[in-house]
């Protein structure tokens, strides 16, 4: 993060062409080779920047009181995180608009945020997941008892066998494709609002700041099919 913190000092002040490298190694304290340790290239230095963004967010979300259906959350989270003074300071906002207009004019960290925002739609869809899902979900295979517990250990045998003869590939837990696509949805809410935002001269707070933009793009999804919390008698 240090050496992200450096590279986006850089492109801000210099801009992005006029930075190298070794600018941003030199500016971070740190050897050059050091720098290509952790990062291929100058733009791929400001990436955690761009998903500690998008994280506040989604960390929001997460946050957010359970009681709150999906659109309240997200709104929730766009409330505490877009609005300057609440989960970014006015002077980081005018930091976000710059490196946003040097993503849309590089094609190379055009990409870069590119990533970062489908890596983070990814995350906003397990953190729904995690909201939506039963708190106390009933045993696939029905109670345990004496009978059955033979039958389930050669099931899970089985499931291991199946497992292993994939390579053992960690897989992480499936994401319903209705989730993946509400977090698509909101996820494209929010960054619109951003991206427009960082186009204009207005100021971080007020009816033109990313916050206002962002609640207004969730309004006008009120009809979207948002997925509804898990209660007793879904079981």
């Amino acid at each position: 993060m240090e050496i992200a913190r450096a590279a986006a000092a850089l492109f801000v002040r210099r801009g992005l062409r006029a930075t190298r490298a070794e600018d941003i190694a030199q500016a971070a304290g740190i050897a050059p080779r050091t720098f290509y340790r952790y990062f291929a290239s100058k733009e791929e230095a400001v990436a955690p920047l761009y998903a500690a963004g998008a994280e506040l967010c989604i960390q929001a979300v997460r946050e957010a009181p359970p009681g709150l259906s999906v659109p309240e959350a997200l709104r929730h989270a766009v409330e505490h995180t877009l609005s300057p003074g609440v989960g970014v300071s006015a002077a980081s906002w005018e930091w976000v608009r710059t490196l946003i207009r040097l993503a849309d004019a590089s094609p190379a960290l055009g990409k870069v945020w590119a990533e970062v925002c489908r890596t983070s739609e990814g995350a906003l869809a397990a953190t729904l997941a995690e909201r939506l899902s039963p708190v106390d979900a009933p045993d696939p295979y029905g109670p345990a008892d004496a009978d059955d517990s033979a039958d389930r250990s050669d099931r899970s045998d089985r499931s291991d066998r199946a497992d292993s003869a994939e390579g053992d590939v960690a897989r992480p837990p499936a994401i319903p494709p209705h989730l993946r696509l509400t977090a698509a949805v909101a996820g494209a809410a929010i960054r619109v609002a951003v991206e427009s935002w960082a186009t204009t001269t207005s100021p971080p707070t007020g009816p033109d700041g990313p916050a206002t933009l962002a609640l207004q793009n969730l309004t006008a999804l009120e009809n979207y099919a948002w997925p509804a919390p898990h209660s007793p008698s879904d079981s």
